[in-house]
């Protein structure tokens, strides 16, 4: 009788399930340890996990819903008033967030509120996704969302433990939100399947659900006393971050130009909807990488090359892009640019949080962040709603990156005064 010494071969199905359980196993590990852990941001990593996963859901949905299901015509019109509507969320909540932000105590509480709310507000618009209630639903979900951002500010000052630092505690954030949103995506996109547009927006009420339920069990930040104080003005601006914030702009602008750049194009040149989907997983896997890649930068690492690599590599990127236009250098692309718009982010937010005093939190962090998504709904706009085609768009899109540079170079080696107090590396 022969014995064989040949492994058993499985059937094709069976390998297919030990991937997924495999890689379900992979995502779940990580999260469970965080539900485990003492430390404070790692269970506020969970609450952010649960409300990326959330707006990844609903960005599915509004994303064929509001634009690649209708004509190119009516959906620039609606992606016009969608900008617009992103503009206003910030006006109508800074004002309420700045002297609650500007006190420790109530920020686990917002947080809490705002991931509340969304679920209310997403369980009110799924039945009414084809109708105009649409739109003022949306527009109470991105108020929340932003109010969830900009609590995230303090939230990660006070629980980053002070080994590590804020450049590695908004790196592994942002890599938790990249996890959050990869996870998500296939749920969104078979629900959307299912139950078209309504069924990613009911799995994100659940997500923000989640994230309320969690946000409980929260420590309550205690106040961060300032080792040296920063001169704040009026409307939070701080004299010493002027440079990095214009590097940051130029680079949020860009980002919103090449979002909307390369969704239009694909349109108009009749490409499938899944190129987009293959182009936004780039973007969203340089910005991992970056999210990696940022820990390890020396602690001494100032601003500057920071902001100056980003902007080179996104002006390069973008000459290269203009030469070809096919899914190949396309992927590429996206992923130096998303990578870039990570590492400029997690620059500047880390400096951001270092150099705002405590009391003066909630007055600096709404400043930035409406500027940020002024900048980012302007740069959208251009690709929205001009006739431009896409090596055009690439030009001014590397146009827009030496600008910013140059201004940026312009004000740190000109326009430097004697006085200014020294702004901290980004480590």
């Amino acid at each position: 009788m022969r014995v064989s010494n040949k492994p058993p071969r499985y059937p094709w199905w069976q390998l297919v399930l030990l991937g997924i359980a495999g890689a379900a196993e992979s995502l779940v590990w990580p999260l469970r340890r965080m539900w485990r852990s003492e430390q404070p941001l790692d269970r506020y990593g969970l609450c952010h996990f649960t409300s990326v996963a959330g707006d990844a859901l609903l960005a599915i949905s509004l994303a064929d819903s509001v634009f690649f299901s209708l004509p190119v015509g009516q959906a620039k019109t609606r992606v016009a008033l969608y900008l617009l509507l992103t503009m206003v969320p910030l006006a109508l909540a800074g004002p309420l967030l700045i002297p609650l932000l500007d006190r420790a105590g109530p920020r686990r509480a917002i947080s809490f509120a705002a991931a509340a709310g969304r679920a209310i507000a997403a369980l009110y618009a799924a039945p009414r996704v084809g109708t105009l209630v649409l739109f003022p639903a949306a527009l109470v979900l991105l108020v929340l969302s932003k109010v969830h951002a900009i609590t995230k500010n303090g939230l990660t000052t006070a629980y980053a433990p002070p080994e590590e630092g804020l450049m590695r505690a908004n790196a592994r954030l942002g890599r938790i939100a990249v996890a959050g949103a990869i996870a998500v995506a296939p749920f969104g996109y078979v629900f959307l399947k299912i139950w078209g547009a309504s069924g990613p927006i009911y799995l994100a009420a659940a997500a923000y659900a989640i994230s309320a339920a969690l946000n409980l069990r929260l420590p309550n930040p205690q106040p961060q006393r300032s080792k040296e104080p920063r001169e704040v003005g009026p409307r939070g601006r701080i004299p010493a971050l002027t440079g990095p914030a214009i590097g940051a702009v130029g680079m949020r602008a860009a980002s919103g130009f090449l979002l909307f750049l390369l969704a239009i194009s694909l349109r108009d040149a009749g490409e499938p909807v899944w190129w987009f989907g293959v182009l936004a997983a780039s973007g969203v896997l340089g910005g991992f990488v970056a999210d990696l890649f940022a820990p390890r930068l020396p602690t001494d690492t100032r601003e500057e090359a920071v902001v100056v690599a980003c902007v080179s590599a996104g002006a390069i990127g973008a000459l290269l892009a203009f030469e070809v236009f096919g899914l190949p250098l396309l992927m590429v692309y996206a992923f130096v640019a998303g990578a870039a718009s990570e590492l400029s982010r997690l620059a500047f937010q880390s400096l951001m949080q270092r150099n705002a005093p405590e009391g003066a939190q909630g007055r600096v962090f709404v400043r930035y962040e409406v500027v940020f998504q002024l900048a980012w709904v302007a740069g959208a706009f251009i690709p929205a709603l001009l006739p431009i085609d896409f090596r055009m768009g690439i030009l001014i899109l590397a146009a827009l990156y030496v600008v910013t540079a140059g201004a940026y170079m312009w004000h740190t080696k000109w326009r430097k005064r004697p006085g200014d107090p020294p702004v901290a590396g980004i480590a």
